[in-house]
């Protein structure tokens, strides 16, 4: 095909992106610099957002036969660089400068966030498995050397082995179940595979295993359960903007073209994999809610946390019918906001670097004297986890219990209550603990050098984006309304 100035104007996030990676490389080769690297990352992170706007004016536009450039491509274009930039701001504090700062070289770790991003970028535009595979590899093989950073400490060591081992296991079932999809329907489009699979009725028994291989690759990405063993080693070794941007860009790309391929290929979630993903749903729930009660560690309650909120999403999956798209973009949004803010206050409080971080429930006792404003934040994140009224997370849990409602599925809007109510346990025991009195705690506020006063600004924007979207949440339902799913004539 022809490519016109159309075509590059619709690329043009992801060729901002990629010609930041470029510059930043460069930049290293040339001289490292800290504050340099983080500069121009930011800058490049930026103009892709602001490259978002002409894009929308030419989408939808198909892009070759790998990509589609439509608004829901932008709407998630624009949330995993707005949360890669939350993470690269994150990363600034956390590394520090000077003898006190990341032992090793910083510059590389922006180098990897940026390349990891812009793999989800292709991702939530494909339309083609091949562009799907080449999305996910390029987003995930960055993130092995991300979570593996702090590589004096076993437990980022660990967890960026156990990552690489698993993924690459459900890379090779995605593989498969691709192959197997292709030798059934003959094709690898995502529509060529909805027509296909739509003429024969019901998935034949080889599309159903194909489908199901798949959905077990897309599910390691996404931690659900069965496939979640991973996740709190993970989210505990990582350093924590990382561990960050696992949590938010990372799977917000994944489960965006999951959205995508059972929405364009309807019958591809119908049959015994509609049974299927609704099971994967409820033990999602009730599996991560369980765990995260026991844990003592913020990262590991966090990750459990985690596994649970998408088994919500699943819901909205589930359903796919009526609302069930916007659904899943109002809570998407709500819940990268809200896990920024809890992965950023860990960030705050572990800088600069000295070893592991601070994630030990124990270090967050009487916090409230210590750092008020950091507590303010963790309180609003813990409540909009919860899905308490006047916070962001209430909104995007009301839209998912709203479409569990609209679609009859009964037992899985229950077991979302169920969950919902045991997660409030846990969330609550966080918050009390930043509140304990304690004689031996220092009633003072910690000095912070201008990287940290960064990452303090960013963290006080999304604490106040949380609670504004909690109390007035119109522009977030009109921005994603009129992003909806388009599929390519």
């Amino acid at each position: 095909m022809d490519l016109t100035i159309q075509h590059f104007i619709a690329l043009a996030p992801l060729l901002i992106t990629s010609a930041t990676i470029v510059v930043v490389m460069l930049a290293i080769a040339w001289r490292r610099n800290h504050s340099q690297t983080f500069l121009l990352s930011v800058a490049g992170l930026n103009l892709a957002l602001l490259s978002i706007y002409p894009a929308l004016k030419v989408a939808p536009l198909v892009v070759t036969p790998l990509l589609h450039i439509d608004s829901f491509a932008c709407l998630y274009m624009a949330l995993i660089l707005a949360s890669t930039l939350a993470c690269v701001t994150m990363a600034h504090a956390y590394l520090g400068d000077g003898k006190v700062g990341y032992p090793g070289n910083r510059e590389e770790l922006y180098l990897l966030i940026l390349m990891a991003a812009a793999g989800g970028m292709v991702l939530v535009s494909a339309q083609h498995l091949a562009g799907l595979f080449i999305g996910l590899e390029l987003l995930s093989v960055p993130v092995y050397g991300l979570v593996a950073y702090a590589f004096f400490n076993k437990r980022s060591l660990e967890g960026g082995i156990k990552y690489m081992v698993l993924s690459a296991a459900g890379s090779a079932f995605l593989l498969f179940g691709m192959a197997l999809l292709y030798a059934e329907a003959g094709t690898l489009s995502f529509d060529g595979i909805g027509k296909a699979l739509e003429a024969t009725g019901l998935p034949s028994p080889l599309a159903s295993l194909g489908l199901g291989m798949m959905l077990v690759g897309l599910a390691f990405k996404l931690s659900l359960v069965p496939f979640h063993l991973w996740t709190p080693d993970v989210y505990e070794g990582a350093p924590a903007p990382v561990a960050a941007f696992l949590a938010t860009a990372s799977k917000v790309a994944v489960f965006a073209v999951l959205v995508r391929l059972f929405q364009i290929s309807p019958a591809a979630s119908s049959g015994v994999l509609h049974d299927v993903l609704a099971v994967i749903a409820v033990a999602s729930i009730l599996v991560g809610n369980l765990l995260a009660l026991t844990q003592t560690n913020l990262k590991r309650l966090l990750g459990y946390s985690s596994i649970a909120h998408f088994g919500y999403l699943m819901i909205a999956l589930v359903a796919s019918k009526g609302m069930a798209v916007e659904a899943i973009g109002v809570y998407l949004v709500t819940y990268v906001i809200t896990t920024l803010g809890s992965f950023g206050v860990i960030t705050m409080m572990s800088s600069p670097y000295s070893g592991r971080d601070a994630d030990a429930m124990f270090e967050y006792r009487g916090l409230f004297w210590r750092r008020p404003y950091l507590t303010a934040v963790m309180t609003l994140m813990m409540l909009s986890l919860a899905g308490i009224p006047l916070t962001a997370g209430f909104i995007g849990k009301f839209y998912i219990i709203a479409t569990g409602v609209e679609a009859h599925l009964w037992w899985l809007t229950g077991s979302l209550i169920i969950g919902s109510a045991i997660g409030v346990f846990y969330y609550l025991r966080v918050m009390v603990t930043l509140y304990l009195v304690d004689s031996k705690l220092p009633r003072h506020d910690a000095q912070f050098n201008w990287a940290q006063r960064t990452g303090g600004v960013m963290l006080l924007a999304i604490a106040i984006l949380a609670f504004a979207l909690g109390v007035y949440p119109q522009p977030l339902l009109d921005l994603v309304l009129h992003s909806g799913l388009q599929v390519p004539s």
